[in-house]
This record gives C-alpha cells, structure tokens and sequence, in this order.
C-alpha cells in the first residue's frame, strides 16, 4: 500500500502543477477514467486510455476552473486498490464562482505499480454552480466591449484591439474585452479563422506601465489578476480548433508578444518591432513568452531577448523564426485578411486536429505522436470536408469546403 500511496502522491502533485512528464510515468497508457456523469461542459463519462483522460479531463478542466484536487486521506482497500478522499478547490473561470466540492477517487494498479484505472465521485451540481455566473454579473459573450472591437464577416472573427493613444497596452479594460472577444469566437460555430489585429501605431507595447505606477502600493495583486485573466486568453486561442491569424505593426512587445506566439500564422509589418523588456522594468515574465520564445528562437536567442532586452525587427524577427512572413507595412491589412479569408474557406476540421497534433509534439516522444497521428487522422477522415477533398481531387477540380 505504501508505494501505491507514494505513485498517487505524484499523480495529485503532477496534476497540481502541470506536470505531464511525471503522468506518464505513474499512468498505464492503458489507463481508464471513469468521472462523474453530469459534470459541465461534457467532462464526465469514460475515457479511454492516458492520453485521452489527460487530454479530455484534466487539461480541460483547467480550461474551465482554476482548481486543484487536493487529498487528505489514502486508504487501502481489500483488492489491492487505493480510495483517496479530499477536496476539489478553486474557482471558475469566466467570471463563475467558488468551486469547493468534495471527492472519492478509487485508483486500481497494474503489476508493475502504475495506476491503471481512476473512478472519480464527486459533487457534480457543485461543479455546475461554480461555472454560474457571479451575481450581478454579465455572463460571458454577452458583456459590452470597450477597448476591443469584434465582428464576424464570411467565417473570419475579427478581434482588434482599439486602445490606440496608449499603444494597445494591456490594463484590466483590455484583458477584460480580450477575454470577452475570445470567448464569443470560441463558441461561435460560424467562425472558422480567428484575426488578431490592433488600431494605431502599435499592435501592443505590453503592460500598461501607467496603470501600475498609479497602483505602486499592490503592483503584485494587480500583476496577478491581470495576468491571471489575461493567460486565460492566451490559452483559448492557442487552444481553438479554427486557425488564428496575427498581423503585427509597430512595436510588439512584453505580455502582447503573447498574441503572436499563440497564434498559427504571424504576419509582420516590415517596420515593426519585437522585444520583450521585462529587464528595463525589473520584472520576469509573462504573456507565454518563457515557453514560446526559447521553442520558436532558440534558447541563446531567447537568453539574449530577456537579459539583455535584445529588440528585434520585423526581418530579424522572420530570420529567428518569430514571425511567418514580413510584407511591407501598407501591405499588411491586406495581407493578413487574405490569409484569414482564405483559411475560413479551408476544411475547418482538419485544421483543428492539425493544431492539436503540433501542440502535442511539442512534449510527445515519436510513439506516442504517431498514435495520436492515428487518431487525429482517423477522425479527419470522417468528416464532409475529408469526402470533398478527396473526391474533388479525383476530379481534378477545386474543393469546396464547408467546415464539417
């Protein structure tokens, strides 16, 4: 019982701090888990296999909740088996509310020790409430927007931020707007591109610096839910199953180097400007930089970016690999409507699984990235739009694709 206990400890851990490399090496690749039926947003039910109850539960848990399982017994149980009891704690995300639900975990092992199955109870209702919106609050993709203008023409979400005499700069407004924007692209099923764009000189310079100078007395409260709101952001547009697109001009840089990192196709202004300045204002970083930068740069790259506030421009930034192309700058609305305009009319589908196959291969070893080549494949192959391609290529004509 004693070493079963200790590979559940690493499991609760991993899970607490995202650590996927230690899943793999408590879970059985054969592993099932069962959750609760009735959970929000399709969470509970069977899932079959590690990857896809990491994939499917956990990760998408913390898509929706800011929460943590957090045991406070383990007890053997006759057939070998292991029932862990604690708390989930947290809170929604979206404007919800407190998630504070207890649960009962009956884990199974195989031989070798690795856990092999997971059957969760918990609260379910308690989950549900939490995602309700707070009282007297707007729910999200009904809140008014300020600082962001959003529209949807012929499948393309236009999301343009619109705080020009402050460079786009990032204050509670703007993750506010940001967050509402993204959410209604996320949920509109007319949307099939996403474009990321800004009004005046400057896509984003970053963190207000103002805002903060006239809060100097709680800089890392107001740090912190900025950040918090806004990484949120990040991560449903890294994570959409529709293409993104970012046209850059101006200066891009600090936490707005996010937008572009998390985005699938990066067209810069030949005068723009890349840099992330967190030395300049005795800072660290945010905005997905310490994990993007050092994968699309380089790590010397990146070392060189953060410690000596290395700026780049809009051509260095191609060199290194930031961006996807460089036009010139009367060029580059254009540029970059075409390119979303064009990937709306693509098979939708199928950009989602590719999407979901290059964020899995940046921490898969070649096994397992073939098996979810398998799977994404598989699933692709049963849509509309896989018929038509094929069929129209057949027919040596142009496809028509629908999104389905």
């Amino acid at each position: 019982m004693e070493s079963h206990e200790k590979t559940a400890r690493v499991l609760y851990d991993a899970l607490a701090t995202g650590d996927r490399a230690a899943l793999d090496t408590v879970l059985d690749p054969a592993f099932v888990g069962e959750a609760t039926e009735g959970l929000p947003f399709g969470l509970g039910g069977s899932h079959q296999g590690a990857e896809a109850m990491i994939r499917d539960f956990w990760w998408a848990i913390g898509r929706h909740y800011r929460a943590r399982a957090e045991p406070a017994e383990f007890l053997a149980l006759a057939d070998g088996g292991l029932l862990v009891l604690g708390r989930y704690a947290g809170t929604a995300r979206d404007g919800g509310r407190a998630l504070d639900a207890a649960f009962a975990h009956v884990l199974t092992f195989t031989d070798d020790g690795r856990i092999a199955a997971l059957r969760q109870y918990t609260d379910s209702a308690r989950w549900a409430r939490a995602v309700e919106p707070a009282a007297r609050s707007t729910p999200a993709g009904q809140r008014e927007l300020r600082v962001v203008r959003y529209d949807v023409t012929g499948g393309v979400a236009t999301i343009e931020l619109d705080r020009p005499e402050a460079g786009n700069a990032i204050d509670p407004t703007m993750v506010e707007d940001l967050d509402e924007a993204t959410f209604r692209a996320a949920h509109d099923p007319a949307v099939r591109a996403v474009l990321v764009r800004g009004t005046g000189r400057s896509l984003s310079v970053g963190g207000d610096l103002a805002f903060f100078a006239g809060n100097a007395d709680d800089i890392p409260e107001r740090l912190r839910w900025i950040i918090d709101r806004y990484h949120v952001t990040l991560d449903r547009l890294a994570t959409l199953d529709v293409p993104v697109v970012c046209a850059v001009h101006g200066a891009l840089a600090g936490g707005g180097l996010g937008l572009a990192h998390v985005a699938d196709i990066v067209v810069a202004a030949d005068d723009s400007r890349f840099a992330v300045g967190y030395g300049a204002i005795g800072l660290a970083s945010d905005g997905a930089n310490s994990w993007y930068l050092p994968r699309l740069v380089g790590m010397r790259r990146a070392q060189e970016m953060f410690l000596l506030n290395r700026m780049l421009t809009g051509p260095e930034a191609l060199e290194a690999g930031l961006v996807t192309e460089v036009v010139p700058a009367a060029e580059l609305a254009g540029r970059a409507q075409k390119l979303a305009t064009t990937l709306a009319a693509g098979p939708t589908k199928a950009y989602g699984h590719m999407k979901r196959l290059l964020l899995a291969s940046q921490d898969a070893d070649l096994s397992r990235q073939l098996a979810e080549e398998t799977r994404h494949m598989t699933a692709s192959g049963a849509t509309d739009d896989a018929r038509e391609g094929i069929t129209a290529f057949v027919e040596r004509r142009r496809p028509e694709f629908r999104g389905r």
